[in-house]
Formats: structure tokens, sequence, C-alpha cells
């Protein structure tokens, strides 16, 4: 499967999570005994492996997982919180960013992580390890004299410099075989290095080294007050380096040369950032860079100016309706042909606005199944991946979202659901399991179902593991329903898997799920039945903000009812209302159909109606439906939907409210809730 067009979701994601690992490992040095700040590490590692490994980048998968074993550790009491450990932990996250800007520039992610692995792996048994800057300064800093020739003037810098306290290394570097882009590594040596001092000299001449005339090796000595351990450890972030050797140079060592004095390498960098052409430059070099940066008919926007956007075009919306009201008062003809021209101008710019913020689930369920598929090789098991709505467009907010929940929740399914083919088969299931995502729009709502045919959830065994950890109480687990107990699988730490793998057993994931899902203002219902399988059900609130409705009439207040929800609307009679098990219900189409009375969900006072039949709404969520019993239908009509606030935020049935034209508040009615 193509897995480019995922590529730069990858790479942002990415980084925002070795963001959230250099924060979190920061507090975390100033905060050695907060287990939260562990715990948030973990999450955003744990996040980066699984979307590492569902891209094909093992290295950075398998680095990850050795840095989780460390965590992982600081979890349990097992390791304490040392400087030392942070040490490696950072240099470990260094990599990682290494790896992830190499897959950024066009590389393939891999790096050589072997001491790094082994400093982990120390760490994990209990050893103190010694890192490989300090191995490498010990054995190049011995050597005290100057590899390059200083004219006279830059022997007088370096030995003033070195009277004020600073110290002066020549640094060798080398570049891996393979680097394509040799003038972009070098520049990024030098920019880290200018950071902590002065870059006095380079060898090859910089020049040389813009124009990539050198092999793969290059000298720079340095003006810095910063320990040789530093400097080598920061050189040696950069993508595609193979070596790094740093040597001190004192006053007295240098060697001369008869040669004119070099222009110093902070004019050469300087020009470079200033974008001024370089006359020297050749062809070549310059088709690198095209090829570094190519280019694209698509920009990121930050999702807030989207928002700030959207914001606007909701106040536009508002004044449209009310112009439409006053042109529909005064009936001048001129007025109501530029208010319809609006009318169409905007409804254009809407359905921009709203296209721009709307991206296919598919971008999200495309990435899984080569993720099931090594899954289930890793696991010996035989999986089928059915993927139903995949065209189901969602706000971009919802799937920046929702593709780390879904990760888990998959991963999840396969290792603890989905049986072994030799098991099925003993219990007369077919080897293959399948495994069903499937999106759909219901009402105001977005709901993603992730529904499995494997061994179910075992109650039994769920509710002790929560006992075990001090999730329940033994006296609260004999009051808790079938679905209370398969959300205790929600819970931190909590986890049925007998050992820790790259797939579960650590007791984060399902956590992450939830978390995510109550951000978003959404919820998350587990249903299973024992040897037949699982169904996780995500509800989710649809973020876009302008919506059409059927405006209705309930006593004097108006309500509005997405269309998205509606069937049909119709009118009945009074004698074909019908009871059943204490609720009024109609036969609607041989079906059977409850009836609501929203003057009585929403208790607006009204007197005795003699009225001998009834206007219903007929709305639906999923395979239920419900009959809605209104006073009068006013019309359909596009709105804002608006918050209630905090404040207002558990009113039953009502997702928001939008300011009619005419000024009024219209409620905007959950269909979802009152059917459920």
């Amino acid at each position: 499967m193509e897995m480019s067009q995922y590529l730069e979701i990858f790479i942002e994601e990415s980084k925002e999570n070795l963001q959230a690992c250099n924060e979190q490992l920061l507090a975390l040095e100033k905060h050695p005994n907060d287990l939260s700040i562990v715990n948030e590490i973990f999450r955003a590692a744990h996040t980066l492996k699984g979307m590492a490994a569902t891209m094909g980048y093992d290295d950075l998968a398998n680095l990850t997982h050795k840095m989780e074993n460390v965590l992982d550790g600081i979890r349990n009491g097992v390791l304490a919180v040392t400087p030392g450990l942070l040490d490696v932990v950072f240099q470990a996250v260094d990599d990682l960013e290494a790896m992830v800007f190499s897959i950024a520039d066009g590389g393939d992610g891999k790096r050589d992580v072997s001491n790094v692995v082994r400093l982990l792996q120390e760490i994990e048994s209990g050893e103190t390890p010694v890192t490989a800057a300090k191995q490498e300064v010990a054995a190049t800093a011995t050597a005290l004299a100057a590899r390059l020739t200083y004219e006279a003037y830059e022997q007088t810098v370096i030995e003033e410099a070195i009277e004020q306290g600073f110290k002066c290394y020549e640094i060798s570097v080398s570049l891996r075989e393979d680097c394509l882009l040799k003038a972009a590594r070098v520049y990024m040596v030098f920019e880290v290095l200018e950071k902590d001092g002065e870059v006095i000299k380079s060898d090859p001449p910089v020049d040389q080294l813009e124009e990539e005339r050198f092999d793969r090796d290059f000298t720079v000595s340095i003006l810095t007050m910063e320990t040789p351990e530093s400097i080598v450890g920061k050189v040696e972030k950069v993508s595609e380096i193979e070596r790094v050797s740093i040597s001190p140079i004192e006053s007295g060592s240098f060697r001369s040369a008869e040669e004119n004095i070099v222009k110093p390498v902070t004019e050469k960098i300087q020009q470079d950032l200033s974008g001024e052409p370089d006359p020297h430059s050749k062809e070549e070099s310059a088709e690198n860079v095209k090829k570094a940066a190519p280019s694209s008919k698509t920009i990121r926007v930050n999702i807030d100016r989207l928002d700030i956007l959207m914001n606007l075009f909701e106040e536009l919306v508002i004044d449209r309706g009310r112009l439409e009201e006053i042109s529909k008062q005064f009936d001048n003809p001129e007025l109501n042909e530029t208010v319809e021209r609006m009318t169409r101008i905007s409804g254009d710019l809407q359905s921009i606005i709203l296209n721009m913020r709307m991206v296919p689930v598919e971008t999200v369920f495309n990435r899984f199944p080569r993720m099931v598929r090594q899954l289930a090789k890793d696991l010996d098991k035989q999986i089928e991946l059915d993927i139903e709505g995949a065209e189901t467009e969602l706000d971009r907010t919802v799937i920046d979202e929702i593709g780390d929940p879904l990760v888990h929740l998959i991963r999840n399914a396969i290792d603890h659901g989905i049986e072994t083919p030799e098991v099925r088969t003993k219990h007369g299931k077919e080897p293959f399991g399948t495994v069903k995502l499937k999106a759909y729009h219901s009402g105001n709502h977005v709901f993603i179902e992730l529904e499995d045919d494997g061994a179910g959830i075992n109650k039994e065994r769920v509710l002790q593991k929560a006992i075990d950890k001090g999730i329940v109480s033994s006296d609260q687990a004999l009051t808790l329903s079938d679905r209370q107990i398969y959300e205790l699988i929600l819970s931190s730490g909590f986890s049925t898997a007998e050992k820790l793998s790259d797939i579960s057993g650590r007791g984060v994931g399902l956590d992450v799920v939830r978390s995510t899902i109550e951000s978003l203002g959404g919820s998350i219902t587990i249903d299973s039945t024992g040897g037949e399988g699982s169904r996780f059900s995500i509800q989710l609130p649809l973020t876009l903000s302008i919506i059409a409705v059927m405006l209705v009439d309930v006593k004097s207040e108006k309500y509005a009812i997405p269309l998205s929800s509606i069937i049909e609307t119709a009118i009945i009679k009074k004698e074909d209302v019908l009871h059943a098990h204490n609720q009024k219900v109609i036969d609607f189409r041989g079906k059977v159909v409850p009836l609501l009375f929203l003057e009585e969900v929403f208790e607006v006072p009204s007197e005795e109606d003699e009225a001998d039949q009834y206007s219903i709404v007929l709305v639906r969520k999923g395979e239920k439906t419900a009959a809605l019993v209104v006073d009068s239908f006013i019309g359909q009509q596009e709105v804002v939907l608006k918050s209630l606030g905090h404040y207002l935020n558990d009113i039953f049935a009502i997702s928001g409210a939008t300011i009619l034209g005419d000024g009024q508040v219209a409620l905007i009615i959950d269909c979802n809730a009152l059917i459920n």
C-alpha cells in the first residue's frame, strides 16, 4: 500500500510527540518522583512507536520500545530517576528526532543507534552507563597539536580568547557514504557550532564545502565556553553524520602557513541566511537545493486560523438571515435582488470554508491495513480488516485527534480479541478473524465503530485484574453492571496481557483512547458477548458550526432539529396512538415507533390542547427511530451552531443554540440523546 500520502501527517505528529517527550523530560528532571510526568512521556513514546511501526520505520519503533522499557521500570519503581538515566533518555529522544528529520528530508530514517541501545539496556539491567560522548572525548582529548594551519591574525584571535577563558577546539566530522546533500549537512553542523561559539576556520575552506568539493571529511576550529562532551553530542544529532572527534588546541601549538587571510566563516554563513546569491555557486548545487525543497500546491494552515475564519463567517450567516427577514418585510425588488445575490455568494463561500476543514476518514483508515497485516504476522494470527464508510468526511480537528485512539483499539482487538486459528477452529469458527471498522454520520454526531468476532471480553478476568490493581474494591465490584465492567479496561494502567510485548501489556493505550475522546466532547461505549466478539462505539460531536435544520414550534418556543437526523415528517391522528410497555407508540409503515412529546421532555409551559392530530418528525440513530411530537413545522434553514457554554453543558438532549434571522434564539435538539 502507498504510504507516501500519509508521510506529512506522520512527520508532524512525530515531531509533536517528541516535543512532548522533551518538555516532560525537563519537567521530570525537576520533579523526579512525579509518576504522572513519566506516564505522559510513556504515552507520547507509545504513540510514536505505534505510528512508526505502521509507517514501516522499524528502527525508529525499536529504539522507542527500548526507551519504553526504561520508562516502564521507572513507573514500576524498579529504576530511580537519576541524572545519568535522564541523559541517556534524552540521547535516545535526540536520536529519534534525528531519524524523524532524516525522514522529513527524504531519507530512510535509519541511523546507527547501537550505542544508545546499549546504554538503555545497561540501565534496564541496573548497570551505570558510560556515554559514547565521554568515551570519544577521552580517546581524542589527548591530541593537543593543531591539525589546521593558522594565519597570524587567527593565532592572535585564538590566543586572546584563551586568555579570556575561552577554549579552542578542532572538530573533525565524517559524513556517511550515502549522504546525498553534503552541503546541507555541513551547513547544519556550522549552524549548531555557531550557537555555542565562534567558528574560526575550516578545512576545506567554506566555499569548497558549499560547493561540495570535498570527499566526506572536514575539520572546523571553534572558540567556545562549552565542554567537549556537549559539542560532540550536539554535532552528532545532525543527520547522516558518521563520526565526530574533537581535539583541544592550546596557545603556542599552532601551525602557520604562507597564505592569504581566509574570510571569516561567519560571514559566509550569514550570506547563506540572508539569501544573497553566491557568484561562485555551481548549477548542480542549485539543483540539490531544489530537490531538498520541492514545490507544493498545498500549505499547512494552523487550525486556529480556520476557527477564526469560521467564527467570522458564522456572524455573516446570522446577519444574512436578518437581511432576508428585512427584505421580506419591505418587499423592495432591488433589495430582494441584492439579498438573493449575497445569499448565493455567501453560500459558495460557506461551502469553500467547510470543505477546507473536511477530510475523508480514509486518510486515517488507510493506515491500518498494513498495520493489521504486520500485527497478524507477529502474533501468528489470520485476520481480515473490513473498512466501511471510508468516504465519510470529517472535520480536520476530528481527523487529527482520532488516529491515535483507533490505533490503540485495533491493536487491542488483534492482541486480546481475535484468537489464533487453532483456537478459532476448535470453537467452530473460521480460522480467519475479522475486524470491522465503520464510520457514519447520525444526526449531528459522528460514529466510529470497531467490531471484532473474537473471544469477547472475559468479565471475570477483567474484574479480578481491576481489583488486584486497586482500580475498584471488592465491594464496588459487586454493584457493577456488565457495561461498567467492560469500561474498566479503559482505566489507566490496566492490562490483562500476561507478558510485555511491542503490542500490549504495558497498560497504556485504552486510557489514552478515553481521554482523547472525552477531550473532544465525545464518549465511548463497549459491548461484548463471550465467544462472539466485542464492539467499541465512539460517538463524537460534529464540530462543524453551520448545519441544516428543520425549525419547529413547541408552544411558544422554537427548536431546531438537524436534517441529518430526520427521516421524514408526518401528521397522524390521535386515535392512531397505541400503548406498549408504558410508552406511547405508533405503527408507522409496519414498524413500531415510540412517541416523544417535546413539550414534556423540555417542560414547556402549555395549556390543555384538545387537538385531534399530532405533527411528528421521525428521527433516527443508527437502526433506532423515534417520533418527536411538535406543534407545527416552520421550515428548513441553515443555522449557526453555538455552544451553550460551560455552565449549561449538561442540559439533556440539547447540543447547542442558534440565533435566528428575527433575533430569536432556537435550541438545537440532540436526537441521539433522545433516542437513547
